[in-house]
């Protein structure tokens, strides 16, 4: 009879194992060792979801703060010892492999056809969702037609969830003041001081998003009070132009909306020929 090593339970060898490796988009440049735990090879081990974990992502309150997310990857990735501090490019990879390595590489996805009032469920591979994910090349840099080359700084886990966190309590107080009985001068100054407060959020992420411009003569500016006055007192349309550039760029290491060919019938009943069908990751359902 095979002998057990003392202190070790007999059932330790049903514990969980890891059921793949995954290297990150960003390839793990903008962590410290406090964030992540950088291995030989740049893969790190993912494990399945443990009971646990699973009750985690039926808690309202953990699921709203993020707190859910955070302590299961925590669980099923220990290479990454602070979650909070993962930037947008590799968060989309680090959920697909934890589901893949919990629930298998299918993932059904339902959607809307377009033009008409049908269903239709999709079953997506999620290993090819991540090889995708793995071709893109993350770039931290962009060019606006003034000259000026704006140099991002990605935004952490933090950061995003806070900031939907923000926006979410505004869209509630709107709401509020809508159904409320407020007399329509006092709605008008509740919405205006809701929309400041909106507009100040935006200002705070775009700014965040923002390490270091540098102007057509090869002068660099990283000081962030220098940078917050350049974007209240630059005009608009720069100001736009930034926000887009930098809305593509975070859109890097995220999976893209797949295409579907719609059914003769679909297309009788008024759907187009082709059409888009998001991936989109809500905690809520992307683990159960």
């Amino acid at each position: 009879m095979e002998k057990t090593p003392q202190n070790t339970s007999p059932l330790s060898r049903y514990y969980r194992q890891p059921q793949l490796y995954i290297s990150l988009p960003s390839r793990g440049r903008y962590y410290n060792d406090s964030t992540l735990t950088k291995t030989e090879n740049g893969e790190h081990a993912v494990l399945p979801m443990t009971a646990m974990d699973e009750m985690a992502f039926k808690i309202p309150d953990a699921l709203m703060s993020g707190q859910s997310s955070v302590d299961v990857i925590k669980s099923c990735i220990p290479d990454i010892k602070d979650p909070w501090q993962l930037v947008n490019y590799d968060l989309d990879t680090v959920l697909i492999a934890i589901r893949i390595a919990s629930y298998g590489e299918i993932m059904d996805v339902s959607a809307g056809v377009p033009g008409t009032n049908e269903q239709m469920t999709h079953a997506l591979s999620l290993t090819q969702m991540l090889e995708q994910i793995r071709m893109q090349k993350i770039t931290d840099e962009c060019l606006l037609k003034s000259g000026l080359k704006v140099k991002v700084k990605p935004l952490t886990y933090k950061q995003v969830t806070q900031a939907q966190l923000k926006t979410f309590e505004q869209q509630r107080l709107y709401a509020q003041i809508n159904q409320s009985e407020m007399t329509p001068e006092e709605k008008t100054k509740r919405f205006s001081d809701s929309f400041k407060q909106l507009n100040a959020l935006n200002t705070e992420l775009l700014i965040s998003n923002i390490s270091e411009i540098t102007l057509p003569s090869g002068e660099s500016v990283s000081d962030a009070g220098q940078i917050k006055e350049f974007v209240d007192n630059a005009d608009a349309k720069m100001i736009k132009e930034l926000e887009d550039k930098l809305i593509e760029i975070r859109q890097q290491g995220s999976i893209k909306p797949f295409r579907v060919n719609a059914t003769e019938e679909q297309i009788k009943a008024g759907a187009p020929t082709t059409y888009e069908v998001p991936v989109t990751f809500d905690n809520a359902n992307f683990f159960v």
